[in-house]
């Protein structure tokens, strides 16, 4: 065979290598973590009718939409380092199944203490998942493949909007009182159940590593692991302590922190956002929360393509952030107008979740075994903490003032500051290209 035929014929082993991981991997890796954030946000549904049923506050909500990260704070780098002893589909799948089961005791809470503890106990259950998920990525795609796939895995965060809102706002419209039931009780059962089935497919479907994976040749699975090898060690660190103290890693830590405060700022209140546009009527709220989130899908796709082809980390994190932050504050001037409060809601969503996509090609750039299980976990970690201050800020603001409007400000400013820090980044750790032959 002639040089330009072998080099031919490895660039189309490569391709079709890659293209057959990502549909085996993808679609099912997605529908885990569409399952996982629905069952996570499903309580800003519940919301509107759960409060009243209660007595609660808009401030008891934030605390028990927060509290739930205080649990997944605690146990996430634990999870993520129990998983390199027992592999990632026996833990994937506990995972799975137990946050399923505590989702759906949601619909026996009838206390604010109750709430709370539930909350926290689901962050405990699901703790690990997602940096288990980015790790395991990186068992199977290089550096410079990973933004795409990535973002299509993490297009569960915009498409949970998108199904779970509609889905969602049917479900309590059309089961309340069914069998003496609340719609928002519905509504915790009927999430949680799916969850808990696909955690049992999880553990017959998912292949530890290459080298298991029977549904690849020889030559495919020889590909990857020369593709792996060939950036091992560029630019890495490895040691758990390298992991969990480095200067680079709680720098990555800290951007995440200020765009998670946009995420969940967006997850736990964009229905009542809607709401406060002027709309009524929980499944009109559901169907128009939708909008942002599939538009949000779509952009984070887009943008993971293009940072791949370009080879560049860095503005196509910080540039999705700036944007994301002036359309929150465009949404709170133009509150009370729904088609603009909504346009802009949209674009702010777009940026917000485009951040969360982009920002997670980054550490798997940086950190290899042991210090990737670790220091993945710690900046998902860092992360969970706005997830606590981020909604009870906007509730606490709510109930004080009466306006989300300054919260939904303070979200912005913490969206230009990780920006701000995406830029101290240094090109040379986080930039990669796809290799070609």
């Amino acid at each position: 065979m002639s040089s330009i035929s072998q080099d031919v014929y490895l660039q189309r082993l490569e391709a079709g290598t890659y293209a057959k991981v990502a549909w085996r991997l993808i679609p099912f890796l997605f529908f885990c973590y569409l399952c996982a954030y629905l069952d996570r946000i499903n309580v800003s549904f519940a919301k509107l009718q759960m409060l009243q049923d209660l007595g609660m506050s808009d401030a008891v909500y934030g605390l028990g939409a927060g509290i739930f990260f205080v649990g997944y704070l605690l146990f996430e780098v634990p999870s993520n380092l129990v998983l390199l002893k027992v592999g990632a589909r026996r833990w994937i799948a506990r995972i799975m199944v137990t946050w399923g089961l505590i989702s759906a005791a949601m619909m026996f809470v009838s206390t604010p203490t109750q709430f709370y503890v539930v909350r926290f106990l689901l962050g405990v259950a699901e703790a690990g998942f997602f940096p288990a998920i980015l790790l395991y990525l990186t068992y199977w795609f290089p550096a410079g493949r990973r933004s795409k796939v990535t973002a299509l895995f993490m297009t569960g965060i915009p498409m949970s909007g998108v199904l779970g809102g509609p889905l969602s706002g049917w479900i309590m419209h059309s089961m309340s009182g069914t069998h003496g039931l609340a719609g928002w009780q519905w509504l915790f059962l009927l999430e949680g159940i799916p969850t808990m089935i696909v955690g049992v497919v999880a553990f017959f479907y998912l292949d530890d590593k290459v080298s298991d994976a029977r549904w690849l040749t020889t030559d495919e699975r020889a590909t990857i692991e020369a593709d792996l090898q060939a950036e091992a060690g560029h630019h890495k660190l490895h040691s758990l302590r390298d992991g969990l103290a480095s200067p680079r890693v709680l720098l990555l830590s800290a951007i995440y922190f200020f765009f998670t405060m946009g995420l969940y700022g967006v997850s736990f209140w964009l229905p009542s956002l809607v709401k406060a546009s002027g709309v009524s009527g929980t499944l009109n709220i559901g169907l128009l929360s939708a909008v942002p989130y599939a538009a949000a899908a779509i952009t984070m796709v887009a943008v993971g393509r293009s940072s791949d082809r370009h080879g560049e980390r860095r503005w196509h994190l910080a540039a999705p952030g700036v944007v994301g932050a002036l359309a929150l504050c465009a949404s709170v001037v133009y509150a009370h107008d729904t088609v603009i409060a909504m346009i802009a809601l949209t674009v702010g969503t777009m940026g917000v979740i485009t951040t969360i996509s982009q920002f997670w090609t980054v550490p798997p750039a940086v950190l290899q075994g042991t210090a990737a299980a670790g220091g993945i976990a710690l900046a998902n970690s860092v992360g969970s903490i706005s997830g606590v201050v981020s909604p009870y800020l906007i509730g606490w603001l709510q109930t004080s003032t009466g306006s989300t409007g300054s919260g939904v400000v303070g979200i912005a400013a913490s969206m230009v500051v990780g920006s701000v820090l995406t830029l101290t980044l240094r090109r040379a750790h986080v930039n990669h290209r796809v290799r070609r032959g």
